[in-house]
């Protein structure tokens, strides 16, 4: 359990610490709002922050799911099947012929056709994409008429009071003191990989945020908001992630660039033991090219170097096989990251013979520098998006005297004030 966390929590194609740093945003930015404005703010902020969170995260999946259960099943094409084993013609062959019985006619219709099969996962994902921004627009809209009738609201109950307070005073004037496509390279990712499909979401969210905001008030807010989310919700996890890998080799002569499932596993410790690690990554890398890994997967399901690609998800795997190779070959295997992790479990090895410590010891230590670095990335990123950003937010507005309100309530208190003197 304690590795799964750590695995995903530190994976840049998972949505879970997403998930986690978009919530710290969401609460920060939330509790910034109710602090500068007032419970009308509060609730306009928390609206558009849970309610994109929710499209954010669940939107393309659901939109992708509903496709799947609709043109795909129309179709009988296999939506687990990945486009991109299309593209490695000299393995795809061999795919099929290994593929277990359960998913080997799925994948002869889907090789049959390759043209259809890529235009489908196009419009699965262009659709799905699609759908998610018009369903944020819809969400914003709501969110801005919502707003507008509660503080219409709270603005004639204001008046009202001011009315009756100003005539039991016997003042005149009844509102004074009232203001104013390859599935190949970079473009792929965004395709197939989650994180990279919220990128384009969340371009879509950014430019309506900035073009639409009401007024200068929410176009700064958002200029900071989003800034400071594009850079550590995206960018920074995997550079920072990089530093503490690079600081652990250096201080500590310990790689932690392994998968935290492989690191905590019994079975890396029992490898580490009986020789079995040396012999298994030294087989792999003598594989030279694409064809002879994928044959050396399939015949050695034993291996403990492809043992622990699964265990990575490097290479998918299937729950029901009724063989012993249990590889998914509907889905795509990057076969360099499958030699990396020989790469990597070497190296590894050859820094505990060389570190004078027993195999526990040793262990234990790239344990404990792997949960602190996971721990550390995470925090440093739910620091900036749930504290530093919404307190600059809510510092802007306290210095200006002038921008104290919610501004959103006090342009349309002017526009009512205006539209009764007619």
């Amino acid at each position: 359990m304690i590795p799964a966390i750590y695995s995903t929590l530190g994976s840049n194609s998972s949505l879970v610490p997403l998930a986690v740093k978009d919530i710290a945003n969401s609460i920060g930015l939330t509790t910034g709002s109710y602090i500068t404005g007032n419970k009308l703010e509060g609730k306009d902020r928390f609206i558009d922050e849970f309610g994109t969170q929710a499209l954010w995260l669940f939107g393309i999946p659901a939109y992708k799911k509903l496709i799947d259960l609709t043109l795909y099943k129309l179709f009988k094409i296999d939506p687990k099947f990945d486009v991109r084993n299309l593209s490695q013609k000299n393995i795809l062959d061999k795919s099929v012929s290994y593929a277990d019985v359960s998913i080997k006619e799925s994948m002869k219709k889907a090789v049959k056709n390759p043209k259809f099969t890529k235009n489908l996962t196009l419009a699965k994902f262009g659709i799905s994409t699609l759908l998610t921004i018009v369903s944020y627009m819809g969400l914003t809209k709501f969110k801005h008429n919502q707003t507008r009738k509660s503080a219409e609201k709270e603005i004639l109950s204001e008046i009202k009071q001011e009315t009756a307070k100003k005539e039991k005073l016997k003042t005149p004037k009844a509102f004074e003191g009232v203001h104013n496509i390859t599935f190949t390279g970079g473009f792929s990712d965004f395709i197939f990989n989650p994180v990279k499909n919220l990128m384009i979401l969340d371009g879509a969210i950014t430019a309506e945020r900035l073009s639409n905001s009401r007024n200068k008030q929410e176009f700064i807010g958002y200029t900071i908001k989003e800034g400071t989310f594009w850079a550590f919700m995206y960018f920074a996890s995997a550079p920072i992630q990089k530093f503490l890998e690079k600081s652990a080799e250096k201080k500590h002569n310990k790689s932690i660039d392994l998968d935290s499932r492989v690191i905590e596993s019994p079975e890396l410790e029992k490898a580490f033991k009986n020789g079995e690690l040396e012999k298994s990554v030294n087989k792999v890398l003598t594989a030279d090219n694409n064809e002879k890994l994928l044959e050396y997967m399939h015949f050695h399901p034993d291996d403990f170097t492809v043992k622990m690609a699964k265990k990575s998800d490097i290479i998918p795997t299937l729950k029901k096989a009724s063989q012993a190779d249990n590889t998914d070959y509907r889905k795509f295997t990057d076969l360099d990251s499958f030699k990396a992790t020989a790469e990597k479990l070497k190296k590894l090895y050859n820094e505990y013979k060389s570190s004078g410590q027993t195999v526990e010891e040793f262990l234990n230590a790239v344990k404990k520098l792997k949960r602190k670095s996971v721990l550390k990335n995470i925090g440093s990123c739910i620091g900036v998006l749930g504290v530093i950003a919404p307190a600059i937010m809510v510092l802007l507005r306290k210095a200006d005297k002038n921008n104290q309100g919610f501004q959103v309530k006090e342009d349309l208190r002017k526009e009512l004030i205006a539209s009764a003197a007619k």
